[in-house]
């Protein structure tokens, strides 16, 4: 088969991902963003369309006339949705960093298990999941609340004099961030450390390195892509979790997902809410981009 006769077979074998792409994100995006634009009204849907889609040239023309950007004005304004902004920005990158500080060991422990124990190390790691997450997340209230189970424990062992004041805290939120998105963090990691060359450290460790140097020196950096791909799959939902800072923050910890969900449901200002749903893209997308930018470098470099 030569290079042009290929071309159609490739273009078919991309077409299913782009469709995908277009019908769940690229649609959706845009009705949001429409929305976003449009001006709130007591209607259903609550919302004064700005753009008519059937209107042909002149909907488009009015469309351009009627742009207003109130919304996001009133996001870049009001400290209530840059201090949400910020708390979510915070919460999810402090939660990251300490996903990867537990995750990388965990996973480089299960990466170096026997082959009979990796299995059930796996296992182990994704068992979580075969409940429903609001019930993991209500556990954690029975558990961190002032008689729950873990100032029960520390008082027994007398480490502390009365009980801590851990739930509705943010450090409530980051305890339960930190578990409910663990296992995303430790399988990308385990997939990659579990298929790197033994050999390389082998010959670190045959030319003089510590265990240590090993694996700050060869595995850790052989290791970045799962570590980068498993930050992005932690710090993207992160920014805009609801049911954890609901159930866990109380009313002191306010992120974005709590925002939207109350524009959307409480406030029924559905174009702010769209306005919070567009921030929070922005938010996202910005990693995502810079990480493609650093793997397409790396292939360049690799060549």
């Amino acid at each position: 088969m030569t290079p042009r006769s290929a071309r159609p077979l490739r273009a078919l074998v991309r077409l299913p991902p782009l469709l995908w792409l277009g019908a769940f994100f690229l649609v959706p995006f845009a009705i949001t963003l429409k929305i976003s634009l449009s001006e709130p009204a007591t209607a259903m849907p609550p919302y004064l369309p700005v753009l008519d889609w059937a209107g042909g040239v002149e909907g488009w023309s009015s469309f351009l006339e009627a742009l207003h950007f109130t919304n996001f004005e009133t996001l870049a304004g009001d400290a209530l949705y840059r201090d949400a902004a910020l708390a979510s920005l915070a919460l999810a990158l402090t939660a990251t960093a300490i996903l990867i500080a537990i995750g990388t060991p965990v996973a480089y422990a299960m990466a170096r298990a026997s082959a009979r124990w990796q299995p059930i190390l796996v296992a182990l790691v994704v068992v979580p999941f075969w409940t429903s997450f609001l019930i993991r997340v209500y556990a954690w209230i029975a558990i961190l609340k002032p008689e729950g189970l873990l100032n029960a424990g520390l008082l027994r062992l007398g480490l502390i004099g009365a009980p801590l004041e851990i739930l509705n805290t943010q450090v409530a939120v980051l305890i339960g961030l930190t578990y409910a998105y663990l296992p995303f963090m430790v399988l990308p990691l385990y997939a990659v450390m579990s298929r790197l060359d033994p050999v390389l450290r082998e010959a670190a460790s045959d030319l003089g390195a510590s265990p240590t140097r090993v694996f700050w020196s060869v595995t850790l950096p052989l290791a970045a892509p799962g570590l980068v791909a498993g930050a992005l799959l932690c710090f993207i939902p992160m920014v805009g979790e609801f049911i954890i800072p609901d159930l866990l923050g109380g009313s002191e910890t306010l992120m974005l997902g709590r925002v939207l969900w109350g524009e959307f449901f409480s406030n029924r200002d559905w174009p702010l809410a769209s306005a919070v749903a567009v921030l929070m893209l922005l938010i996202v997308v910005g990693p995502v981009i810079l990480f493609r930018e650093a793997e397409t470098r790396r292939g360049e470099a690799a060549r």
